[in-house]
This record gives C-alpha cells, sequence and structure tokens, in this order.
C-alpha cells in the first residue's frame, strides 16, 4: 500500500446519522442511553460526531395524509403562528440531547416539510392529485423561514452544537405519501434559501449556524442545476459552506450509461472544482435501500464501497447514514429495534461503519492512498496522532498489503470479527476475506 501525506485533498468534518423515524420511539425506552452510546461514544460506541435531527411538521399531531407507518409522521413545535411548545417531541430531542453528550459534537436541523398550516395541500406532503406542485406558496416562504430560524435559535440558545440548518430536503421528488416532504423547483428553492440566509443575518445568537442544501436525492439528476441555483444568491453563498447531496443510486437498470455511478461522482466533483473550487460537498444521507433485514458482511461491503467511493471520487467532507436505528423489515440503519421487546441488535453495518468513523477524526485531512492490488479500495487520513488507512476487501480471498510506515494496529471487521484489533509488526498485512480493515500508524512512523 503506498500514501502519500504530502498528496492532501480535503479536511474531513465526521460520520453522523439521522435520528428521523426511531429517536420518538426510542427515546421513551430503558435503553435509550445504551443505543446512543453505542453510536456516539468514542469510547464504548463507533464514535459518530454528527446527529441530524429531523424538525417535524405536525402529521403525527393531525392524522393527516397518507403516511401508513406512524414512525413516518412527525410532531411539531409550532402552537399557532410565531409561538411553540417545546416539550412537544420529547422523547426524540431527548435522544438528540443524548447524542450530544455522548460525543456528538456537530448537530444538523433538517426539515421535510414546512408546517402543514403552511403547505398548499394542507397536509405534510404533496397533493398527488398535482404532481410537480411546489407545496410551500410564496405568500408563506416568510413565515416558514421564521419557523425554521425560531426552532434553531431555541436550541441554539440551550446550548446543542447546531452547526448546520437544512430547510430544503430532496426538494427534487414529488412527495405525495408515504411520508412527509415538499416538492420545490430549483428556483423556489431558492427563493426560500436565500430569504433564510437574510433573516439569519438578523439573529446574532445563529451567527455560527451555516445553511446546508439541497440534499436532492439521487447523484446522477440535477444536481448542478439545484447547486448553480443555491449559490446564485450571495447571502446563500455566504451561508452555505457547500453543497449537501444524498448518495443514493446502486441498483443497475436497463441503460448501461445510467449504471456508472462512480462517474456520475467523478464528473460532479470536477462539475465543482471547476465551477465552486471554495465550496465542500457534504454526503448527507444514504442507506442500502434494499428489502429485508440484513445485518450481514453481504450489505456492509456495499456500504463500504459506498463509501469509499464518496470519499475518495466524490471527494467528499462528511458522510452520514439516513437512519442509525430501524425498526422495519429493510436493510437500512446500523442498529435494528424490536418495538415489541424494546431490545436491539447491532449489524455489520455497524461495526464497518465503526471502521471509519471510530478511527478518523474530525479534521483529518484525507491523503493520496493506492494499492497494487486493484481487487482492494483503500484510503487514508493524517492528522495530528498519525496516519488512518482503510482497506476494503471484497473478495472471498485473503489479500496481502505492504503497510504504510510501522503500523501498530489493525482493526478487523469480517464475517467472523467485530473490530477486533490486531497488534501489527513487520511491513506486510494479510487481509481476511469480506473484510474491511483499519490500519493505525503512529505519527512518527507515519510516511
Amino acid at each position: 500500500m503506498f500514501v502519500d501525506t504530502s498528496r492532501k485533498y480535503r479536511n474531513f468534518e465526521g460520520f453522523g446519522a439521522s435520528g428521523a423515524w426511531w429517536a420518538q420511539l426510542v427515546g421513551g425506552w430503558p435503553c435509550r442511553d445504551e443505543i446512543v452510546r453505542l453510536l456516539y461514544s468514542p469510547d464504548d460506541g463507533i464514535g459518530l460526531t454528527a446527529y441530524r435531527y429531523n424538525i417535524g411538521a405536525g402529521s403525527a399531531r393531525s392524522g393527516l395524509g397518507d403516511i401508513g407507518n406512524p414512525l413516518r409522521r412527525t410532531d411539531c413545535f409550532e402552537t399557532a403562528p410565531g409561538r411553540y411548545d417545546f416539550d412537544r417531541d420529547r422523547e426524540a430531542v431527548s435522544v438528540l440531547r443524548a447524542a450530544v453528550r455522548y460525543g456528538a459534537k456537530e448537530v444538523v436541523f433538517f426539515v421535510n416539510s414546512p408546517p402543514e398550516r403552511l403547505t398548499v395541500s394542507g397536509m405534510a406532503h404533496c397533493d398527488r392529485r398535482r404532481p410537480f406542485r411546489n407545496n410551500l406558496p410564496r405568500g408563506n416562504e416568510a413565515a416558514f423561514a421564521d419557523f425554521c430560524l425560531d426552532v434553531t435559535e431555541h436550541f441554539v440558545r440551550e446550548g446543542l452544537p447546531v452547526k448546520y440548518l437544512s430547510p430544503i430536503n430532496e426538494p427534487l421528488w414529488v412527495w405525495n405519501g408515504g411520508q412527509e416532504g415538499c416538492h420545490y423547483s430549483p428556483a423556489a428553492a431558492a427563493r426560500v434559501m436565500g430569504l433564510i440566509a437574510r433573516k439569519m443575518d438578523d439573529r446574532p445568537a445563529l451567527r455560527d449556524v451555516k445553511l446546508s442544501g439541497f440534499e436532492n436525492g439521487d447523484v446522477r439528476w440535477f444536481n448542478r442545476t439545484y447547486t448553480r441555483y443555491l449559490f446564485r444568491d450571495p447571502a446563500v453563498s455566504r451561508r452555505a459552506p457547500g453543497v449537501d447531496v444524498h448518495s443514493y443510486f446502486l441498483n443497475p437498470g436497463p441503460i448501461p450509461i445510467l449504471n456508472d455511478r462512480a462517474g456520475f461522482l467523478r464528473r460532479f466533483r470536477r462539475w465543482m472544482e471547476r465551477r465552486y473550487p471554495d465550496k465542500t460537498i457534504r454526503m448527507s444521507e444514504w442507506c442500502h435501500m434494499q428489502g429485508g433485514r440484513d445485518s450481514s458482511m453481504a450489505s456492509a461491503l456495499v456500504m463500504a464501497r459506498v463509501i469509499w467511493e464518496d470519499l475518495t471520487i466524490l471527494n467528499a467532507s462528511a458522510w452520514q447514514h439516513w437512519i442509525a436505528v430501524s425498526e422495519v423489515d429493510y436493510c437500512d440503519g446500523l442498529i435494528y429495534i424490536d418495538p415489541e421487546t424494546q431490545t436491539y441488535s447491532l449489524t455489520k453495518r455497524y461495526y464497518a461503519t465503526g471502521n471509519f468513523s471510530k478511527y478518523i477524526p474530525v479534521g483529518a485531512v484525507r491523503v493520496r492512498a493506492e494499492t497494487r492490488d486493484k481487487a482492494l479500495l483503500a484510503c487514508a487520513f493524517a492528522h495530528p496522532d498519525g496516519l488512518t488507512a482503510v482497506v476494503v476487501n471484497e473478495t472471498a480471498q485473503t489479500r496481502a498489503i505492504d503497510l504504510p510506515g510501522n503500523a501498530y494496529l489493525a482493526v478487523v471487521t469480517d464475517d467472523a470479527q467485530d473490530l477486533a484489533e490486531h497488534p501489527v509488526s513487520g511491513r506486510r498485512l494479510t487481509l481476511t476475506p469480506r473484510s474491511v480493515t483499519t490500519i493505525l500508524c503512529r505519527k512518527e512512523d507515519a510516511s
């Protein structure tokens, strides 16, 4: 394995996950702190550093809309225009606070839909009879901006480390049921974001809060369009240090040109480097999007490849899971829960995420990393304590690599091991089949 620490790419902001669709349930369980500690503690867990909190639109209280799963509904802090009850969504807020207590250094507030009273449909999703219609009318944009900023300011004053506000989530989609969501055209999204940016300037308490957006839902479609609209307003450009994207698109379709995921990532990164060289790309949401629960290395390796592609090809400065905890029969989440017994189980995705999140510190700089074996996926990060390299072996065979410097520890997740730590001596390391291996080098030994 060859590592060139003089070839630097991007400072890394950390790994995280969302509390949407589970925190309002787990927040009332006796094992709440145990689950949050497993996610956010750098010592007893995998050391996630970012927590994404969903500011709700109120469908849980109203019961309106076509949202079958009650956990996909949210409460809303607003009781009347300009009035709030911050005891609402109590269980989800308790998870937010616990995440910060155990190690989250960054909180992101994101909004799927404006409060129901502000939408065209009167619901927390669009009217299916009118697809691709903006569900937030122009006359209500200022009220929505005030709502977002009032909620954000409340928790900033409480002392939570709110770093980002993301008022618009996946604006491209129709959102006509199944969960809260709001369609925005690029121009409508830009108007809302510009209004929020200017209103933020009038609130000293929000001086250090940044904007993120537009969190488009597929790495293939309209990311350049929405990004151009995002940064065309100088007020937004000052508040938004980069663009947030979701890394969905995995399963091949019938048209070959649309199956090249790495190609889409590469083209978008190069376009950003030409057009907005001072802006970062943050990957703010991904899950496997496959039916049925999968706790095995099969799903963990799919996820590890996506992380590797996003860090190295897209050059992402942050990487965040959609949800940390899942109660459904689906391939998402790092932890599965059973609502009837209020118990949980860990997945290989949890441990493989830890191979990255537990050992790549916030502020680390990604550097050049390569292996002679093209079947292996490698990345490396330099930081004050030394060097962290992660190597993914997707094959069913053992593989041998040269080590970068005199590494002292290898941490392995595979079919039989979960973040198992092995002392290292010498300059060669054998990688087990179907594995994710983290290699640690001390500062004086890193090369």
